[in-house]
């Protein structure tokens, strides 16, 4: 349910590929190390003193307490650079890796922390005054935006998921910023897996269900529809979160999978008739490329990343306003002909974005660190190790 994570299986499976020396390093149930030909794997458990931020999303201040045994691998693999996924306990670990070995630090934008930040004040503040909320929602978007930049001002290198974002952080840190998006396993997530008995018209979506992902705005897409559809609807809604218990008496005709992956995932999205995103603040949206590689047209706003994977009009909408989403939602639950189109439009899309395009220019950018030639590949990069943190 992680598009970090998810992307982080992604290149471990990359380098295991190509055989590239690689030192991950996550945070799990047990403390263990293995080797596997050229990747090794240091799995660290977090302490009884780890606190939950979001539903399976820990932080845990002692975690530097695994600095030394982490440093002394890294050495021994002779570790080059440090590729870390997001400012969180494990992205602090890294940083100070990076700092004690000396190596160049990498560091992914995937998630804008500070949007969420707003998002869970304006919740807490649900039944305050409405200047009492924007005050709160501003205050917690400036200042934690702020702690991101100055963390983030410490790499040599930062990756960015869209075209936005990488302007952004340019701006603002002063760093190299390079556009780093993501692929999509186009034989897993396809239109061939649809196994469909019932011609009820199926909206989709699969996330975290949690305020900052404006979750919400689903029961209105619902109350809307049973004014409007021309033809009997139900929502699929795959995920877990905070919102669970509410969106289970208010998103109408609705039914829960839970948390899914693999095949089961593929084989939910397959069977969906339109996905719907209503996210302001994701980066880029990895369920979008996966119900579009699925045969899925989708729906987004046009705030975040996801507007980068929607041609509007070709593979889905990009929706400007609420009451712009619902009517492009409207308009494909009652236009069989133009969704016709757009199933076929959004998999022939998603098969051009495949994960080992996207590491190979990763792999360039890491070789940016060290004057090496941008010309060479990454199969030609056998002598340098990334740790993953």
């Amino acid at each position: 349910m992680n598009g970090v994570a998810h992307t982080s299986r992604q290149l471990e499976a990359f380098v295991r590929r190509r055989q590239i020396p690689f030192l991950s390093v996550h945070a799990g149930p047990s403390r263990t190390s293995t080797t596997d030909g050229e990747v090794s794997i240091i799995e660290i458990a977090r302490s009884r003193f780890s606190f939950a931020l979001d539903v399976h999303l820990d932080c845990d201040p002692l975690l530097l307490r695994y600095a030394g045994r982490i440093i002394r691998e890294a050495k021994r693999l002779r570790v080059e650079a440090v590729h870390i996924t997001g400012p969180g306990d494990m992205g602090i670990l890294g940083c100070y890796v990076a700092w004690r070995l000396k190596v160049p630090l990498v560091m992914g934008w995937h998630t804008n922390l500070h949007e969420y930040a707003a998002s869970r004040i304006d919740g807490l503040l649900r039944f305050a005054p409405l200047r009492w909320r924007e005050w709160g929602a501003a205050c917690a978007r400036q200042q934690s935006l702020a702690a991101l930049l100055w963390f983030y001002r410490k790499a040599r290198i930062i990756l960015a998921p869209n075209a936005e974002l990488v302007e952004f952080m340019r701006g603002r840190t002063e760093r190299p910023v390079h556009l780093m998006q993501r692929g999509v396993d186009d034989s897993l997530f396809s239109p061939d897996r649809r196994n469909r008995t019932t011609n009820r018209f199926r909206i989709g979506y699969v996330g975290r269900l949690t305020p900052e992902k404006n979750i919400r705005f689903l029961a209105e897409i619902g109350r809307a529809l049973e004014q409007v559809a021309q033809r009997d609807f139900e929502f699929c809604l795959v995920g877990q979160g905070s919102e669970l218990e509410w969106l289970k008496q208010n998103v109408p005709h609705s039914f829960f999978p839970g948390v899914l992956g693999g095949e089961e995932l593929a084989r939910v999205y397959a069977d969906m008739d339109l996905f719907v995103f209503p996210s302001h603040t994701d980066t880029f949206g990895n369920v979008v490329l996966e119900a579009l590689a699925s045969g899925v047209p989708c729906v987004v706003t046009a705030e975040g990343g996801p507007k980068f994977l929607v041609q509007s009009g070709v593979t889905g909408y990009i929706a400007s306003n609420p009451a712009s989403f619902i009517r492009c939602v409207a308009a494909l639950v009652n236009d069989l002909d133009a969704h016709h189109a757009m199933r076929e439009a959004a998999r022939h899309y998603a098969c051009g974005l495949s994960w080992d395009g996207i590491f190979e220019k990763l792999f360039r950018t890491y070789e940016s660190c060290f004057d090496v030639p941008q010309s060479r590949s990454a199969s030609s990069t056998k002598r340098q190790a990334a740790i993953s943190a």
